[in-house]
């Protein structure tokens, strides 16, 4: 099939394309999923604004206070790691997201504002407490990841308002990204993600995130608060440790309310949910483990 009719804008400063949104108009960025929902007519917009020419948008800026990620930035821009748990983190996520064309072309906002609730980016935005820009002609307002995502494919953002930028604090602990899906390229059935803050050796705040758990991506709370005080990274694994991260598994499943599918009945994906925790809080355990590993000088690498 093919969309219906449509007028086209491509501007190139932002101040043209948020005049053009407040007429009517729908943002076009990487296009992966709003493309191929015109196709099928279940989305019509009557005017796209395509934002590719707007090169204020296309940034990814690192600093002390963490990462600020523009509307543009793509989703392979995140493959290779930048240094810290926050890089690695969003690495780890990255990588999951459809194949190679589809990270090629698609934008982790435009993610972030299409609201799939199996969507990686959303878990993630909400584990690291990020922090998202929204901007009209009028005014710039900033929600919290938490505030941000309403439902599937329903969000904070007005329809005269751009998600121009996304706040990722800087992450001082470890983190933790593991996802199951049914095929290579699929959705996620379901995706954890796990951001620790860690100091002393001890966690002092624990995030855990889930996509493909509810219509919406979900904190589950109660398994943060149960590993609050837990040492990290001294030894990598075992005894209480493994304890701890299957009881926050078993939290995580109790909080769950998935929406059954052909493919994972909701009883299906509460047991994968716990599953993933255990296997993200792992993760996380063994890089607080290879960061509080002495420095030996004189050791080379091969």
């Amino acid at each position: 099939m093919k969309p219906p009719r449509f007028d086209y804008t491509a501007p190139t400063a932002l101040p043209e394309a948020l005049r053009a949104l407040g007429e009517g108009a729908c943002p076009l960025a990487g296009g992966q999923s709003l493309v191929l929902e015109m196709h099928y007519r279940r989305q019509r917009p009557s005017a796209l604004v395509d934002l590719n020419g707007i090169a204020e948008l296309d940034h990814i800026t690192a600093g002390d206070d963490g990462l600020r990620v523009g509307a543009l930035a793509r989703h392979r821009a995140f493959e290779q790691p930048v240094a810290g748990p926050l890089g690695r983190l969003l690495s780890r996520a990255a990588v999951h997201i459809a194949h190679p064309p589809v990270r090629n072309r698609g934008t982790m906002l435009g993610s972030l504002a299409w609201a799939n609730p199996a969507s990686e980016w959303p878990a993630v935005a909400l584990a690291l407490q990020a922090e998202l820009t929204l901007a009209s002609a009028s005014a710039t307002r900033t929600v919290p990841a938490e505030e941000f995502f309403r439902g599937p494919h329903t969000t904070a953002r007005r329809p005269d308002e751009l998600l121009v930028e996304a706040r990722f604090p800087a992450l001082e602990g470890a983190a933790g990204f593991v996802e199951h899906r049914r095929t290579h390229a699929s959705f996620a059935q379901v995706a954890a993600a796990v951001a620790l803050t860690v100091r002393g050796g001890a966690v002092r705040q624990a995030r855990i995130a889930l996509a493909g758990a509810a219509d919406r991506p979900i904190r589950v709370r109660a398994a943060e608060q149960h590993l609050v005080g837990l040492e990290v990274g001294r030894v990598a694994g075992g005894g209480s440790d493994e304890d701890a991260f299957r009881r926050a598994g078993e939290l995580a499943a109790a909080a769950a309310d998935p929406i059954p599918e052909p493919h994972g009945s909701a009883e299906h994906k509460r047991q994968v949910a716990a599953v993933l925790v255990r296997r993200a809080l792992q993760q996380a355990h063994q890089d607080q483990a290879d960061q509080d590993q002495p420095h030996q000088d004189g050791a080379c690498g091969t």
